[in-house]
């Protein structure tokens, strides 16, 4: 029976596994054993932080356009969104917080268009 060396194929992927730890702290970039498990915890977390990411970011608009609508008129969030949806506006949270910080002139006139 010949023996069987992974030479070519097990130094590509020892080689794969070394580049996505760079930048790792000593041997968690160095060594394959220890960088492999590292680099595999890392990609879970990427994973969930990009789900996570989402839900911060809805929970900033929701944040700003609370606190925007409380100072125009001391409203507050779920009733302007109440507002928005009968009158048939169409508006994402992502675009009211925009147009809440960038552009207040036209944010106070919508609201004044759903009242």
């Amino acid at each position: 029976m010949v023996r069987i060396k992974r030479g070519n194929i097990a130094r590509k992927r020892r080689k794969k596994v070394l580049l996505l730890a760079k930048g790792f702290r000593g041997s968690h970039s160095k060594l394959f054993c220890v960088a492999n498990s590292q680099v595999i915890k890392a990609l879970i977390y990427s994973y969930v932080g990009r789900k996570q990411r989402k839900r911060q970011f809805r929970k900033l608009w929701i944040t700003r356009l609370n606190a925007m609508v409380r100072k125009m008129n001391g409203s507050n969030y779920s009733i302007f969104m109440n507002k928005l949806k009968k009158s048939k506006i169409e508006l994402n949270r992502k675009m009211l917080s925009q147009l809440a910080i960038i552009d207040a002139i036209s944010f106070q006139k919508l609201e004044h268009i759903i009242n």
